[in-house]
C-alpha cells in the first residue's frame, strides 16, 4: 500500500494517539507538527535546516503556488519534491482558507470560486476539479479536497448552506482523483454547531477519504469554542485513519489537540513569530528586543537543543534583531521550529507510556501563554 496509517497506542486517560503516516516520500510520526511552507520553501530556512529540527512533513499552498509560479511549471521540472529540494512528505493545502482570506476579492458559487489574484489582480476561477488537477501536477504525498472556510461568525443557516457546498466540493474532489500514489483528505465544516460537524464528518465519511481535516477553526472564535468543536468532532472521525487540525497551533492548542485525538497539525505561528521577534520556550514566549536580553550570555531556552542554542546568546540574537540582520529571522525560525518539533517529540513519548494527562498538567505548570515577563 502506497499510503497507510497506523495506529499504534492509545493514551490510558485522553482521547490522545501514538500512530504512523506512511507515503511515498517516507513515514510521519504521529502526532506531527507540519512547518508552513507556503510557496514552497519555509521562510528563511533550507530543506537541510527545516529536516535537523526535527520535521517529518512540510505543508505548502495550491493557491500561492498556482499563481506563482504555476502548477504547469513545477510538473514540468519534476514535481514539487524535487522543485523545493524536499525529500519528505508533503501535503498541499487546496487553496480554500486562502481565498477565504482574501474575502473581498472573491465570489463563490456552487460551481466553484471566482477570484482576483492577490499579486496583480488578475481574474481566475478555481473549481474542485481544477484544484484537483492543481494538486496532482504539484505532486504531494497528501492533498485536500476544495472546501468553504465558514467565517465566524455565521448564522446557522449560512453555515448549513456553507458545509452542503463544501459536501457537494469533496464529491467532485473525490471523483476527480486520479493520481494512485497521492492521499485525499476530505475537510470537516459547519461553523461553531456541534450538529453540523457531527452531519459533515459522517457524510464524509461515506464518501470515503484517506484522512479526515477539521477546518474552519482558528477564525475568531474563543478558545472553549474551538476545544468545544474539537470534542463534538472527534468522534465521528474514523480511527483508523488521520486526523488533521487546520491552521491551529499555539502550543498550547497542540498540547489540548493531541489530548483530543488528533494527529496533525499546521499553522505559521513558530516562522511568523520568529520573524517578528518573539521565541518559544519551556517557560513561554519571549520576546527578543527586550532590553533584559541585551548582556544574557545563555540560549534562548537552556533545554533546547537546536543549532540556535547550542551556538548562540541571547545578547546576540538580540543585537542581530536590532540590527535589522537577516541572521537573526535565520536562527530564530530554526529555534522556533525545533521547539515545535520538540513539543510533539514529548507529547508522542508521553501518549506511548500512557501518562498524556499528567503531561498536560506539567505543561501547564511551566508554560505561560502570555510573554515571559522580562522588561
Amino acid at each position: 500500500m502506497i499510503f497507510s496509517f497506523t495506529l499504534k497506542h492509545k493514551d490510558a486517560d485522553t482521547r490522545g494517539r501514538l500512530g504512523k503516516v506512511t507515503t511515498p516520500h517516507g513515514e510521519i510520526r504521529t502526532p506531527a507538527f507540519m512547518p508552513v511552507g507556503t510557496q514552497a520553501t519555509v521562510k528563511a530556512l533550507s530543506p537541510e535546516e527545516v529536516r535537523e529540527t526535527g520535521a517529518d512533513i512540510v505543508l505548502a499552498n495550491t493557491y500561492h503556488l498556482y499563481l506563482r509560479p504555476g502548477h504547469e511549471l513545477i510538473r514540468e521540472l519534476g514535481g514539487l519534491h524535487r522543485f523545493m529540494h524536499w525529500e519528505g512528505p508533503i501535503l498541499t493545502d487546496s487553496g480554500g482558507f486562502q481565498v477565504f482570506s482574501h474575502s473581498a476579492l472573491r465570489k463563490i458559487d456552487d460551481e466553484g470560486v471566482t477570484f482576483q489574484s492577490h499579486i496583480d489582480g488578475s481574474r481566475h476561477h478555481i473549481t474542485p476539479e481544477l484544484a484537483i488537477e492543481i494538486q496532482e501536477a504539484l505532486g504531494a504525498d497528501i492533498i485536500m479536497a476544495f472546501d468553504e472556510c465558514t467565517p465566524y461568525p455565521a448564522t446557522k443557516d449560512y453555515a448549513r448552506q456553507s458545509m452542503e457546498l463544501t459536501l457537494r466540493w469533496a464529491k467532485r474532489c473525490r471523483e476527480k482523483k486520479s493520481r494512485s500514489d497521492q492521499a485525499l483528505f476530505g475537510i470537516i465544516q459547519g461553523g461553531m454547531y456541534p450538529d453540523l460537524r457531527k452531519e459533515c464528518a459522517e457524510k464524509l465519511v461515506k464518501i470515503g477519504f484517506a484522512g479526515y481535516a477539521i477546518g474552519g477553526l482558528s477564525v475568531g472564535e474563543t478558545k472553549p469554542m474551538l476545544y468545544e468543536m474539537l470534542e463534538a468532532t472527534e468522534p465521528h472521525m474514523p480511527e483508523d485513519a488521520p486526523r488533521y487540525l487546520m491552521g491551529v497551533g499555539k502550543p498550547e492548542d497542540l498540547v489540548e489537540g493531541v489530548c483530543r485525538g488528533i494527529d496533525l497539525f499546521d499553522c505559521v505561528m513558530p516562522t511568523r513569530n520568529a520573524r517578528n521577534g518573539f521565541l518559544f520556550t519551556r517557560q513561554g514566549r519571549l520576546v527578543i528586543k527586550n532590553a533584559a536580553h541585551t548582556r544574557e550570555e545563555v540560549p534562548i531556552d537552556s533545554e533546547c537543543g537546536c543549532y540556535t542554542c547550542r551556538h548562540y546568546s541571547r545578547a546576540y540574537l538580540r543585537h542581530l534583531y536590532m540590527a535589522g540582520e537577516i541572521l537573526a529571522m535565520r536562527l530564530n525560525t530554526i529555534h522556533n521550529i525545533a521547539f515545535y518539533q520538540d513539543l510533539m517529540g514529548d507529547l508522542r513519548k508521553a501518549v506511548g507510556e500512557d501518562r498524556l494527562g499528567r503531561f498536560r498538567k506539567d505543561f501547564y505548570g511551566t508554560y505561560q501563554k502570555q510573554e515571559v515577563q522580562r522588561k
